[in-house]
């Protein structure tokens, strides 16, 4: 069982920047997959990056691609999202997950945080 815990949202002008960080709980966090997602308000959750176990292997929508950075520190059970250069559209509910393989479909993912806001204002 994995427990994730997201903070670091907020609101924010257009061009800033925030870091989120999942705290996870678990001593088998270093053998899971993690992963980002973001839910704008009526909308489906949709992928926004994750990183392997290892840390080695990050992928990302091609939409946060040179903006977004993905990554974590095992010996701290956390996961990182730093995002610069923010946009409006960037505005959602940010949701950390983990899971054993990793996917851009949320459904393959095993356990999920409750959720940050970030708000980009233009």
């Amino acid at each position: 069982q994995v427990q994730l815990v997201e903070t670091g949202g907020g609101l924010v002008q257009a061009g800033g920047s925030l870091r989120l960080s999942c705290a996870a709980s678990g001593r088998t966090f270093s053998s899971y997959a993690m992963g980002w997602f973001r839910q704008a308000p009526g909308k489906e959750r949709l992928f926004v990056a994750t990183i392997s176990w290892s840390g080695g292997d990050t992928v990302y929508v091609d939409s946060v691609k040179g903006r977004v950075t993905i990554s974590r520190d095992n010996a701290k059970n956390t996961v990182y999202l730093q995002m610069n250069s923010l946009k409006p559209e960037d505005t959602a509910v940010y949701y950390c997950a983990a899971g054993r393989s990793r996917s851009a479909t949320p459904t393959r993912w095993d356990y999920w945080g409750q959720g940050t806001q970030v708000t980009v204002s233009s």
